[in-house]
């Protein structure tokens, strides 16, 4: 049985999803490491951090690597390993997973426009009870992706090299719930040049430095 301790304990970590952002990629077809990049006067992991601390993600840690910075708000990981693609950066920050949270909700710091409302649709699909989620645009699935703690150790497992939760999300559908985002929110990424100035200028900013 239980002591009180160890119950309070659960029914702590019950409510809390940890925002993961992973910002760890040199980004090679851009020239420069997207997390450093910035939009609006905002650089991206640090529009990442706050997009999932207002969605209601406590705590919110991110997973560096090409650019090892300081980033204000977070608890910043290290991932020595980045270089082999994104599953060693998924591995990464789930090694870096507090015992105190339930589940997780990642991120990518090249998406400027998931919303914190996005963030929060998944949150809340948490607090009703889902163990894993996923976002989805026009009925496809694509980020944030919120995981439940049980499911860790196999999306653990599964992301190798390039790809991070997308083959769990693909061997265990029947576990995922879809949670529709397309009226608050994009998946478009920056991976190019032009992709930097589309995004900034629906996003009513200016990039910084040459595009």
């Amino acid at each position: 049985m239980e002591t009180g301790d160890a119950q309070d304990r659960e029914r702590e970590r019950a409510g809390r999803v940890a925002g993961l952002l992973l910002a760890a990629g040199s980004g090679s077809r851009l020239g420069r490491p997207k997390a450093l990049v910035e939009v609006g006067g905002e650089r991206l992991v640090d529009r990442g951090v706050r997009t999932l601390g207002d969605g209601g993600c406590a705590p919110v840690m991110v997973v560096l690597g090409a650019a090892d910075t300081v980033v204000r708000d977070a608890h910043t990981v290290y991932n020595p390993d980045w270089e082999s693609g994104m599953g060693s950066s998924v591995r990464a920050g789930i090694d870096a997973l507090p015992d105190s949270v339930d589940a997780v909700l990642i991120a990518l710091a090249d998406q400027p426009l998931v919303t914190p409302e996005a963030v929060h649709r998944l949150v809340e699909a948490h607090d009703e009870g889902v163990r894993a989620a996923v976002a989805t645009y026009n009925g496809n699935q694509r980020n944030p992706v919120m995981l439940g703690r049980e499911y860790w150790s196999t999306v653990y497992g599964l992301a190798v090299h390039d790809v991070g939760a997308r083959p769990f999300l693909r061997a265990y559908s029947h576990l995922v719930t879809a949670v529709a985002c397309d009226d608050i929110a994009s998946p478009e990424d920056i991976d190019t040049a032009e992709d930097l100035e589309r995004l900034t200028g629906l996003l009513g900013g200016e990039p910084s430095g040459p595009v």
